[in-house]
């Protein structure tokens, strides 16, 4: 790395502060209506697409878009030719794109795609997908890789752990995060969906994810099929119906790790790394706040008890 990070990791880090943090999440998920919840979200960084009068689907998905939007800005102050890194870490964003195409081609309702700018990779193409086959062949011809199957199921697989096999690739400092995710993915896949794995989206998990794990009916024998640096994901739990703390615990230490990066040298890329790392977890947080709102706040207990369990 060089110099030529200086500018865009001193903007990193100033961008890391526009988020919300643990205390005011918490404030959110209590309030006593979700009205109140997006009222007081407005005010915040989120505002920029937040609305007051939106449904809670409508509030995430703007929360989404601010966080996009904020790597968007990232990556026009990279170094000339290093924007591949961003483009890479945004590719959630055009999983999800693709997830609503999907919901569209096959009869269902879906929400506008997210606007990606210059982080697309193949979302030009894929959203000119007329069916699910059409999508699968679409997805084949791009570095997403064939999905192995054009059941949307498969579909959504497939492109979530080649997302985590893409962010491993090209982003060294971020490949246990992605390990990570990935055994989250195929945990819920194989123990809580019963979802057959394609042999083509197993094949190409092999670099990431070994090759032992796809037969895998318990949680004990997918730990041990997955290598280190993705077991770790699924170590604080016994049970698949805790995945949902599991995947909280990824978010935590996704946070962690992040404020960590934003702490090295401007002279590297990891204080921009650290930036989509924080504010991607506050992202996931307010989220998480709103779904809480929207279920009584302070006024549902239980709820709140979650929203603590994973903040």
């Amino acid at each position: 790395m060089s110099a030529g990070w200086v500018a865009a990791s001193v903007r990193a880090r100033a961008m890391a502060q526009r988020r919300v943090g643990v205390a005011a999440a918490r404030s959110l998920a209590g309030q006593p209506t979700f009205e109140a919840a997006l009222e007081a979200l407005a005010e915040s960084p989120y505002g920029r697409d937040v609305r007051v009068g939106s449904t809670l689907s409508e509030a995430q998905r703007a929360v989404a878009a601010t966080l996009l939007w904020h790597i968007r800005v990232l990556a026009g102050w990279v170094p000339r030719g290093d924007s591949r890194v961003l483009r890479v870490l945004a590719g959630g964003f055009e999983v999800a794109n693709v997830d609503e195409r999907l919901r569209e081609v096959t009869g269902g309702s879906s929400d506008p795609p997210f606007r990606l700018g210059g982080l697309a990779t193949a979302w030009p193409v894929l959203a000119e997908a007329t069916s699910a086959v059409d999508l699968r062949e679409r997805l084949g011809r791009s570095v997403w890789g064939d999905p192995g199957a054009d059941a949307p199921d498969a579909i959504r697989l497939g492109m979530r752990l080649s997302w985590a096999s893409r962010v491993a690739g090209n982003v060294p400092a971020a490949r246990a995060w992605a390990a990570g995710a990935a055994a989250l993915v195929v945990a819920r896949a194989l123990l809580l969906d019963a979802a057959r794995i394609p042999a083509a989206t197993a094949l190409a998990a092999t670099p990431l994810l070994g090759s032992r794990w796809p037969g895998a009916t318990s949680l004990a024998a997918l730990r041990t099929g997955l290598p280190p640096d993705a077991r770790w994901a699924l170590s604080p739990i016994d049970d698949p119906a805790d995945l949902w703390r599991a995947e909280a615990a990824w978010w935590a230490r996704l946070s962690s790790d992040g404020f960590a990066l934003l702490r090295r040298p401007v002279t590297t890329s990891e204080p921009v790394l650290g930036a989509v790392a924080v504010l991607g977890a506050d992202a996931w947080r307010v989220r998480a706040a709103l779904e809480v709102a929207a279920r009584g706040g302070a006024s549902a207990p239980a709820a709140m008890e979650a929203f603590d369990a994973v903040a």
